[in-house]
């Protein structure tokens, strides 16, 4: 399972939509043909049907819209302290497009601090699209290309779904179902499925706070297996869930981080439904040990 916890923790989650300009080129479509029959003819060539009218396209034809972090960074001092960052900072932001998106976290993040990313099918999914949306918007990565050079078994990096599920659908796990039955939140009110919707709706905003979900998600999930592991105590784990919901406090009083009361209000009652809240998680007079 996990080894180890390193000094710094970035548990990430990406989202996606189909890339019009990428569906002119490949498939050979007028610059003025509407959007709407791009999208079309995109879902058609992805092998569309009546009952999956939006199948998963590839990832190459796709632009990154979003990626969330939570970073847990551990001091020269011992003293741990947890982040939540965003991409785009500013959804609004013309600017802060896709070659914005993947420089602001490949170059000045993961090649600058070289953390320990954690993914729920990372290794298939997210690290692809970073990836080859990265070459196609001409980045240079040399220290990417040398973590994904890496093997498996020597990589510090970890999928989470890679050490809960196994080959075949009965073996088959969802971040949703192992986060919700741990009491934990998985997907709320938007789904993978909304977000290309939400996208051309110019509900960018509304992405970004999904994404943010989904890597908080991922971080508790990890804290789980961490513990599962052994590389926390019961008070240790305790303590970081701690951690977590001062985060979440913190955020919240911001007006613009108030949807964080989403997850903060689904995780308590999770918590309750599941028979966990005696843990000491959300009470005030629970201290790090």
């Amino acid at each position: 399972m996990i080894k180890h916890v390193a000094n710094e923790v970035w548990a990430y989650d990406c989202e996606w939509v189909p890339d019009l300009r990428a569906g002119r080129l490949v498939y050979g479509l007028p610059d003025d043909l509407p959007d709407g029959e791009v999208l079309r003819v995109m879902w058609e060539q992805g092998g569309a049907t009546p009952e999956t009218p939006m199948p998963f396209l590839r990832t190459l034809v796709c632009r990154v819209v979003s990626i969330a972090t939570v970073i847990r960074r551990t001091f020269k001092n011992g003293e741990v302290q947890l982040f939540l960052a965003t991409l785009p900072e500013a959804p609004e932001d013309a600017t802060q497009d896709e070659a914005y998106i993947l420089r602001r976290f490949l170059a000045d993040g993961v090649s600058a601090r070289q953390p320990q990313l954690v993914g729920f099918n990372s290794r298939n999914a997210d690290l692809r699209i970073l990836t080859q949306r990265a070459i196609v918007n001409g980045l240079s990565l040399k220290h990417l290309c040398e973590r994904l050079d890496a093997k498996p078994w020597e990589s510090n990096d970890i999928d989470l779904m890679d050490l809960v599920a196994g080959f075949g659908k009965s073996y088959a796990v969802s971040l949703h179902e192992i986060a919700t039955l741990c009491g934990i939140p998985g997907k709320l009110d938007t789904t993978g499925e909304d977000v290309c919707g939400l996208w051309y709706r110019g509900e960018r905003r509304k992405i970004v706070e999904y994404n943010a979900f989904d890597a908080l998600t991922t971080y508790l999930v990890w804290l789980r297996l961490a513990y599962f592991s052994g590389c926390f105590t019961a008070d240790g784990y305790i303590a970081e869930q701690r951690r977590v919901v001062r985060l979440l406090d913190e955020r919240i009083a911001r007006p613009e981080d108030a949807y964080l009361r989403v997850f903060r209000d689904a995780w308590h009652g999770l918590k309750a439904r599941t028979g966990q809240l005696d843990d000491g998680v959300f009470t005030d007079d629970a201290t790090e040990r």
